[in-house]
């Protein structure tokens, strides 16, 4: 008899080991993992030199609480991020996942302008249909309703704006430019609102993860974002907990934009499963009011800066970026694009494909023409994902993506070691699955 809490059906397998791209069971049963886990694992499973810094590390230091000392591995990790991050990103602040790194930047964002004498600043801004996190904090921040709905009465109050989703959001006749600027502008007219003046930020992933499935922002978006927020003056948070570290084919996904962020979250991809940790990273102009003011960010976890969860960030940084697999992920996510496109671009219940590197999503529809999602009560998304299981693929489907209770969709983040060979054989697997449920 077990006695752990299951996330959700307490008849699970029992992982007992990783190889590459796949996991297998304490049976020898194989799955692979087309989606990471929930876009985690990015250099896949057992990778040799990730391993060998863990075990460095612990054999020279497991732990020491960050408020008594720093740590090589911590300072290293810091600095790469900062080195490779676009925009004016100085400062780093570690912690253990995405739903800490969202924490930390909502707070800090709140104690800036402690800082900087404007304590009315107080409201944060998010989209609709978005996933920040599952902490009360960060929960408040997302958008998803049926993660919401029943702690509705502990989250703070959070303004909810449109997505930038063109496949639902663009009208018939509207220009992808002119729908980018309509959808940038419901966050000025929410500012407008509640007026500037009580207004601290903005929270969006450039590239929508689990709540939507790889929806990618129409182009010029983050660019009318940014501007709107520097008129405003309003912090820009993006959060790339799931899209960043290389997922879309660069370091961070916003590069992509053009733009530069004020505060930025990272995690899932950072640590890639060898360790859990993530990272706020921020201006140094957000940094320097608070070191130049109260001195202390009022904020921090036992865990912090570990250094073995440091020393994996910096083994799976080098990783990424030494051995040419931002490449190979734009390469093998053009090539995994395609290969979904020619299974399911004519499919009668897939009514879009999308994404960025090896990053993709599929939704689904009850019809293409009129783009009607399924009702909720189908579980479309649940069917699928016991059926691509069954057939030994990890995928990460999801619903509410249409308007917050309807939609349904499926989201692939394999790892960037996967070779082509292993794209047609998940593509075969997803077809084999779509059979079953459709």
């Amino acid at each position: 008899m077990s006695h752990i809490f299951p996330r959700g059906s307490a008849d699970l397998p029992q992982a007992a080991r990783g190889d590459g791209a796949y996991i297998y069971d304490d049976n020898g049963q194989r799955w692979l993992d087309g989606s990471g886990g929930a876009a985690v694992s990015c250099l896949g499973h057992g990778d040799a030199a990730v391993r060998e810094a863990v075990k460095s590390q612990l054999d020279a230091l497991e732990f020491a609480h960050t408020a008594f000392f720093t740590s090589e591995a911590a300072e290293t990790l810091a600095s790469l991020l900062v080195a490779n991050a676009p925009g004016g990103l100085e400062r780093v602040y570690l912690v253990s996942g995405g739903s800490e790194a969202t924490e930390a930047a909502v707070k800090l964002a709140r104690q800036y302008f402690i800082e900087t004498n404007e304590p009315k600043r107080t409201r944060l801004i998010a989209r609709r249909q978005s996933y920040h996190g599952t902490t009360l904090g960060s929960l408040s921040a997302g958008g998803h309703e049926w993660r919401r709905e029943i702690f509705a009465p502990f989250l703070f109050d959070v303004s909810h704006v449109a997505p930038c989703y063109e496949y639902r959001g663009r009208e018939p006749g509207e220009s992808s430019a002119d729908y980018a600027r309509r959808a940038a502008d419901t966050l000025e007219t929410e500012i407008n609102r509640l007026g500037a003046e009580t207004v601290m930020a903005f929270i969006a992933e450039p590239i929508a993860g689990a709540s939507l499935g790889a929806v990618c922002a129409s182009e010029g978006y983050f660019r009318r974002v940014r501007e709107i927020c520097d008129r405003h003056g309003v912090l820009l948070i993006l959060d790339e907990v799931m899209c960043g570290m290389g997922r879309s084919g660069r370091l961070f996904a916003h590069e992509d934009e053009n733009i530069a962020a004020d505060i930025v979250t990272v995690a899932k991809g950072l640590g890639g499963g060898y360790q859990p940790i993530g990272a706020m990273l921020c201006s140094a102009k957000i940094y320097d009011a608070v070191a130049g003011g109260s001195g202390v960010f009022r904020h921090g976890h036992t865990y912090s800066g570990h250094p073995v969860a440091a020393a994996a960030g910096v083994a799976v940084l080098r990783r990424i970026l030494d051995d040419g697999l931002l490449e190979r992920v734009r390469v093998n996510g053009g090539r995994l694009d395609g290969v979904l496109r020619e299974a399911f671009g004519q499919h009668p219940h897939v009514g879009d494909i999308r994404g960025r590197g090896l990053f993709r999503g599929l939704e689904f529809v009850r019809d293409r023409e009129t783009r009607e999602p399924f009702a909720a009560g189908d579980d479309i998304h649940g069917r699928l994902k016991r059926a691509a299981f069954s057939n030994g693929l990890i995928c990460y489907p999801g619903g509410g993506c249409a308007d917050g209770v309807r939609g349904d969709h499926v989201l692939l983040a394999p790892p960037f070691i996967i070779d082509e060979a292993q794209i047609d054989e998940l593509v075969s697997k997803l077809v084999l699955s779509f059979r079953e449920v459709f």
